[in-house]
């Protein structure tokens, strides 16, 4: 049984958290409010979903840098300059805005092409380390409505032409499937929230990579449903393409000897369930 002494005071905490070796990156790239005159929706949610992701991030012992409304060609530079920055043992890049299958907006409407962002990394810099990137944005119009089936065969041969610059050690984790729109909501995006909520619960941070998608897979197609008039029923069915040729536990802190310190740290109240509206 644990007594008083045996628990760390919150002050104790922070200053440990501070002391964290934070020899891992992450890049969080996200669109809110497009240049007038683009035909792109103000994107409510995204900016909660970015605070949040830096947060836990933060306390898991990276060094997190955050980039919000960066052009087409802001971004490709971004990610440009965090790919010759080699990490200790992973890099982790977000990439939250309006899409189409391949391919993310910039808040100048124009196209960033997720084959250029990932074959960056293909470079003796990364060489070696575990490389995740989350998509958060529509890859087309369809709406999905749960139903059990094969998936249909697609006419469009080049379709996943962009998965195949992914490097090796790597793994791009999408919000939703291909053809398929995903969801967002002034509470944040149901992909991006269920992934913080899998990071902050007890365990979480310390399954293999693979597991951890797998139940990130998982919370979302069978514990989201859409509401409203137009979407009730709805669904989303996130997917991801791994390159990794090892086990990787890139969000675990036993090594740091700190393992159990972000557990007791408090936690803001847990959002009411999000009702999403079709970006």
């Amino acid at each position: 049984m644990l007594d008083a002494g045996d628990f760390i005071s919150i002050s104790t905490m922070f200053s440990c958290l501070k002391e964290i070796p934070r020899g891992n990156r992450a890049i969080l790239v996200s669109v809110t409010d497009f240049y007038p005159g683009v035909q792109l929706a103000k994107r409510r949610g995204a900016k909660r979903d970015t605070k949040r992701l830096h947060k836990i991030l933060y306390k898991l012992g990276f060094q997190v840098d955050v980039y919000e409304d960066l052009s087409a060609e802001e971004t490709y530079e971004v990610f440009e300059a965090a790919s010759r920055e080699s990490v200790e043992d992973c890099f982790v890049g977000v990439i939250s805005s309006h899409g189409e299958e391949g391919l993310v907006f910039g808040v100048d409407g124009k196209a960033v092409k997720l084959a250029q962002i990932f074959s960056l990394f293909s470079n003796p810099a990364m060489d070696g380390k575990t490389k995740l990137f989350f998509v958060q944005a529509c890859r087309g119009v369809d709406l999905d409505p749960g139903v059990e089936t094969d998936s249909a065969e697609d006419d469009k041969e080049d379709s996943f032409s962009h998965l195949l610059s992914i490097p090796v050690d790597s793994a791009v984790v999408f919000a939703t499937s291909p053809g398929y729109s995903a969801f967002m909501h002034p509470l944040g995006s149901v992909f991006l929230q269920t992934l913080c909520d899998l990071l902050e619960m007890e365990g979480g941070q310390d399954l293999e990579v693979t597991q951890l998608l797998t139940r990130l897979n998982y919370r979302v197609a069978y514990g989201f449903e859409a509401r409203g008039p137009q979407l009730a029923g709805k669904k989303e069915m996130p997917c991801f393409v791994s390159r990794l040729t090892r086990q990787a536990f890139p969000f675990s802190l036993r090594e740091t000897g700190l393992w159990g310190v972000h557990q007791y740290l408090p936690d803001e109240p847990a959002d009411e369930a999000r009702r999403a509206s079709i970006r």
